[in-house]
């Protein structure tokens, strides 16, 4: 199965208004055309893919391997590299770019993202369990539940405090409302991993989408 993607950044949520008056949240994804840095064959290295960069940085913030890598392609240090698998390669060629115009309206994506971390949280919080009651002789109010009767041990997946967020994360089946090449922006239905800012990999789904 070939896929096809894009990286981009993640700009922020807005609505729009379909033909029909529907009103629909959608999420802004900046995707600057990205640079291809390197093509990986069968052949060569196992697998098929195509190592897309986005969003130049400084060459004084990249190191001299970075700056050979990316010498080849003839562009900028990248702050996002990533490699999209199993693509139709064509007459795809090291230096090319990628822009929004590789998808329409109304095709089907899959979005894989950072979440937003929350640092060290309790159980309330990180896994939205009940708290007890909050009476002075309760002694129990934000504590997690009972670890088992079993002693000098913990059962494996017990909810416990630790940290919460900070994941890759991918959402399924979203619908691609608007591929704007003007502004090289990308319309999503719905909300997508990350904090406003972050980096989003936006592919095609590998779900059936009859």
């Amino acid at each position: 199965m070939t896929t096809k993607g894009i990286l981009g950044k993640k700009v922020g949520m807005t609505q729009v208004f379909t033909e029909a008056g529907e009103l629909i949240p959608v999420t802004v994804i900046d995707t600057t055309p990205n640079v291809v840095l390197q093509l990986k064959t069968v052949e060569n290295d196992g697998y098929s893919s195509v190592q897309l960069g986005f969003d130049d940085k400084r060459q004084v913030l990249s190191s001299k391997p970075e700056q050979g890598h990316v010498a080849k392609a003839n562009t900028n240090p990248k702050r996002f590299i990533h490699e999209i698998r199993n693509v139709e390669l064509g007459d795809v060629k090291v230096g090319d770019t990628i822009a929004a115009d590789i998808f329409e309206a109304g095709e089907i994506v899959d979005v894989t993202g950072t979440t937003k971390g929350h640092g060290f949280q309790g159980v309330i919080k990180k896994d939205g369990q009940s708290r007890g009651p909050m009476a002075h002789g309760s002694r129990y109010h934000r504590r997690p539940g009972s670890l088992g009767a079993v002693i000098n041990r913990v059962f494996p997946g017990k909810k416990l405090p630790g940290r919460m967020g900070n994941k890759t994360v991918t959402i399924q089946h979203l619908e691609i409302v608007k591929a704007d090449t003007e502004n090289n922006v990308l319309l999503v239905k719905g909300n997508v991993p990350g904090a406003k800012k972050s980096y989003v990999v936006v592919k095609s789904t590998v779900k059936n989408t009859k």
